[in-house]
């Protein structure tokens, strides 16, 4: 699995959980499944484009800040 997938998911954990999303919640705002979101979390899988779009509106972000990295904390 790519460093950047891994990376992705982290900061994208980071999101859900500071807006106090469950992965549940998020995969329902955002269209897709929950399996999803826990494969994007652990750098198993990537989002499209769209999904992307999607995640960044639903965590009230950029698209750019989904691949920040600002600490090393998971």
């Amino acid at each position: 699995m790519s460093d950047i997938r891994k990376k992705f998911g982290k900061r994208l954990r980071r999101l859900r959980r500071n807006m106090d999303l469950t992965q549940e919640d998020l995969a329902e705002r955002v269209g897709v499944s929950v399996t999803f979101i826990g494969q994007m979390e652990r750098g198993e899988n990537a989002p499209s484009f769209e999904t992307l779009e999607k995640l960044a509106q639903v965590l009230e972000v950029e698209v750019d800040e989904l691949f920040r990295q600002r600490d090393a904390r998971p």
